[in-house]
């Protein structure tokens, strides 16, 4: 007999792990850019592509950076208003590094607890 459909959802957010994970990008003068986000859950997704710029891949990248992008106490590190100076005052190339450490999932990195998550 099949599992209820309840069961299945259920198994299904208990493998989700939604735990922010720490990113380090390493910007273009040498320096290295911590910060901490969680993996991307599909309303997520959509919220960042009905946000303004979210109907191309750059300003759906940038939206979610925006929103996404934490300190290690989980303060969010950029406000909406705060995309037009991103866009014209940081580098291109920095700039696209912190948005692919966003939609990118990587395997290989540790989940590390977040000052505000300690007990």
């Amino acid at each position: 007999m099949p599992a209820p459909a309840s069961s299945a959802l259920a198994r299904l957010k208990k493998a989700a792990n939604l735990t922010p994970i720490k990113r380090v990008v390493t910007l273009t003068d040498g320096s290295e850019f911590e910060f901490y986000s969680a993996p991307l859950t599909m309303a997520e997704r959509e919220r960042a592509q009905k946000m303004p710029g979210g109907d191309d891949t750059n300003g759906f990248a940038l939206n979610l950076l925006v929103t996404k992008a934490v300190d290690d106490t989980g303060k969010r590190l950029f406000q909406a208003g705060e995309i037009a100076e991103l866009k014209n005052d940081v580098l291109d190339a920095d700039l696209q590094s912190l948005m692919l450490a966003i939609v990118t999932n990587p395997e290989e990195e540790e989940t590390i607890d977040m000052k505000s998550a300690k007990g």
